[in-house]
């Protein structure tokens, strides 16, 4: 029997970048306390100490896109953030397409009860959880 395959997965934002673990065994995620970011720049100090905790074979970044599949300007951010977490890794970086989990989120967060301001309590893990789970199943 292999062993699970895990991953971090971060929805990029500029204000709070999204987090997620998950692993393949189960097929499941879950969604960890956001990253603060200044301008899209996490502590790079915390982001290590994740990966040290965590142990993912795999870093994902959300890349958002346009609706026609073109790259917004702020997917060129998302994919700097991306080179930079390889960068400062070492480890695989997949840039995930995320057009639908923004909203999937705030759906999702709606059910949840949240009412109100995206900017006072975002919904970037819950964004980044479904990212993973969506790369989870596309490896199942």
């Amino acid at each position: 029997m292999s062993k699970p395959i895990t991953a971090l997965a971060f929805d990029f934002g500029t204000r709070s970048i999204g987090l997620a673990f998950g692993q393949s065994l189960t097929g499941s995620a879950k969604e960890l306390p956001p990253l603060p970011a200044k301008d899209g720049k996490p502590d790079w100090d915390k982001v290590q100490r994740l990966i040290d905790e965590w142990k993912p074979h795999y870093l994902l970044v959300g890349l958002p896109l346009n609706m026609d599949g073109s790259e917004s300007e702020f997917g060129v951010r998302a994919r700097k953030f991306g080179q930079r977490l390889h960068g400062r890794t070492g480890l695989p970086v997949e840039m995930i397409d995320e057009r639908l989990s923004t909203r999937a989120a705030k759906e999702e967060a709606a059910e949840r009860g949240h009412r109100g301001s995206y900017a006072d309590n975002p919904v970037d893990s819950i964004a980044a959880r479904i990212i993973l789970e969506d790369w989870l199943r596309t490896r199942a």
